[in-house]
């Protein structure tokens, strides 16, 4: 999800708006290069959160992190609903090949696919929209049609106990911008407060918001790429061949290499956000690694800030590839 709306409220200094150098990197024989690559990501000026872990829970070979118990906004890097269409798949209640509509009664904003669409399209193609272009009325649509309470209970079975949601994309962007909790107030409403004046809140916050840590993303990964909320070999095949699709791969994983990831990102008034979660097999090796900055400043200064993430995150995962190489 990445949303930009400016100029209506300074974030006061937090630990999530200020540079957070919480600890040093640490592994366990991953090799100084990949600590250095961790150590180089922690020291950007963010408050910043690294893990990163080789091999699998069964048989695990390393890993390196800085604050990884560190709960940060993290956009689109979390699609749950994605993992629980499949399930709701598996079991005949949703259809890939079942049309859905898309118009104004799902449309959210940041939709570089649906935005200006309407009409109907296979789910296949909003679940592929979801991930690769992180379309947030694809999202909202695939949320919808496995319900958020559906998606809750996914997210508590795995064990996400730090990961929290909100009902919608639509519904997150009208409580930032001021609207009551729990209200849809519908496409009309959403580009009226995107316009207007009013108050607006946190994007990190206890209500209504997308945050995690690296704990729990890691964990997730693993969890899900290895099968482990899906009955059948073919779903995960599915969820795979789509995740792989996610156009932030090519920006920070080392060529030829295969991985499964998502990024996210935010711009709310003077809060950013960028944050990328997922796994990459190198040497038949599974490396799962969650990488994630929130910081407060001026967008004259998101570009440059989005290339040394996009730096540091290359120099880890291109570290981690060798380490197991």
């Amino acid at each position: 999800m990445k949303v930009d709306r400016r100029g209506l409220l300074a974030l006061a200094a937090s630990a999530m708006a200020a540079p957070a150098f919480i600890g040093r990197a640490r592994a366990t024989d991953a090799g100084a290069p990949v600590l250095t690559a961790v150590d180089r990501f922690a020291r950007l000026p963010a408050a910043a959160s690294c893990l990163v872990v080789a091999g699998t829970p069964a048989n695990p070979l390393w890993q390196a992190a800085h604050d990884p118990a560190l709960r940060l906004f993290i956009g689109s890097a979390f699609r749950p609903s994605f993992w629980q269409f499949l399930r709701q798949v598996e079991v005949g209640r949703l259809s890939e090949d079942r049309q859905m509509a898309i118009d104004d009664a799902v449309r959210s904003p940041v939709s570089p696919v649906f935005q200006n669409l309407t009409g109907t399209t296979t789910a296949r193609s909003v679940l592929e929209a979801m991930i690769t272009h992180s379309d947030n009325t694809a999202t909202d649509m695939a949320m919808g049609a496995a319900g958020p309470n559906e998606i809750r209970a996914l997210i508590a079975e795995a064990g996400l106990s730090h990961t929290q949601i909100p009902d919608s994309t639509r519904m997150l962007t009208a409580y930032l911008a001021g609207a009551p909790e729990g209200g849809d107030v519908g496409w009309d409403g959403i580009q009226k407060l995107l316009k207007g004046d009013g108050p607006s809140r946190l994007a990190l916050n206890d209500k209504v918001t997308i945050a995690s840590t690296a704990a729990d993303m890691v964990h997730w990964y693993q969890q899900a790429l290895a099968g482990g909320f899906f009955q059948k070999p073919e779903t995960l095949v599915e969820f795979k061949r789509i995740q792989a699709m996610a156009d932030a791969i090519v920006l920070v994983v080392p060529q030829d290499i295969v991985a499964y990831a998502k990024g996210g990102s935010i711009d709310w008034n003077d809060f950013h956000c960028l944050c990328l979660a997922g796994q990459m097999i190198a040497g038949a090796i599974p490396v799962t690694f969650y990488t994630a900055i929130n910081w407060t400043g001026p967008a004259e200064g998101v570009a440059d800030m989005r290339q040394s993430f996009l730096v540091a995150v290359s120099n880890i995962l291109r570290e981690a590839a060798r380490a197991v190489g």
